[in-house]
């Protein structure tokens, strides 16, 4: 996050914004009346607006902005899943702590890729089977893929597209087992995968030898998967994560 922010004032000109632009390079500001955020503006809200035109009547005022102690992680998603350049950060009484560009996150999404996930999950395999699952990294088949989650957000699907189609998405983690592939983690990216004619997915793979049925498998097949097809995407609903980070400003 970046604390020393640029802003611009509610009641400032357009021609403060087109100040702001050449002398930082910047796209666009948060905008403050006083020290409280009530706005956004960027460069192509000012393309055709006269100079002279106050900043209050064009700016967004419909925000997405992010908590200090929101994580670094969560703050990308709400980036990637609302194709926004700059979040906001704020407190509880709206005021500006800092800002998190797109640029940002893709730095911290590079350096927070780790199989620490994955190292977790086989810890708690060998505790509850007595085994020694391997783990591999590679491809696995999409179409082949055995889901354990029922339902998944549509606005999460559509932020991981994006993350696929940008080569920012993470690895799936999937256990083989018998010849199956069986989904731990990722199944978001699994389906936006099959969406976009992707066959193969980059995945973290825990390879399991032992002749055992695993309480994913005993959990799928209760409830009736066997296919990405049979997950429900859920497009009535948004997910919590950004509903709580919606903020509506109010007009004067």
């Amino acid at each position: 996050m970046t604390y020393d922010v640029v802003s611009v004032q509610a009641d400032g000109m357009i021609k403060d914004v087109i100040d702001h632009i050449r002398s930082t390079q910047h796209d666009g500001f948060p905008v403050l009346r006083g020290n409280k955020v009530v706005g956004y503006i960027s460069a192509r809200d000012i393309i055709g607006v006269h100079p002279s035109v106050r900043i209050e009547q064009i700016m967004s005022r419909h925000l997405i902005v992010a908590d200090p102690d929101m994580s670094i992680t969560d703050a990308a998603r709400v980036i990637f899943r609302s194709g926004i350049q700059k979040l906001p950060v704020v407190n509880e009484q709206n005021e500006l702590v800092g800002i998190i560009s797109n640029a940002d996150v893709i730095r911290s999404q590079i350096e927070h890729v780790s199989p620490e996930k994955v190292y977790n999950f086989m810890s708690t395999l060998k505790k509850l089977y007595g085994i020694e699952p391997t783990l591999e990294r590679g491809n696995v088949p999409v179409d082949r893929l055995r889901p354990t989650q029922g339902k998944i957000f549509q606005d999460e699907l559509e932020g991981r597209i994006y993350e696929i189609k940008k080569g920012l998405a993470e690895p799936v983690i999937v256990v083989k087992r018998a010849g199956k592939w069986i989904m731990v983690d990722g199944h978001h990216r699994a389906i936006a995968a099959k969406r976009l004619g992707i066959k193969n997915l980059d995945a973290y793979i825990i390879v399991i030898d032992d002749d055992i049925e695993l309480g994913l498998e005993r959990t799928a097949e209760s409830m009736k998967l066997h296919s990405l097809d049979d997950i429900q995407v859920m497009d009535y609903a948004r997910h919590p994560l950004v509903a709580i980070t919606h903020r509506l400003v109010p007009h004067d």
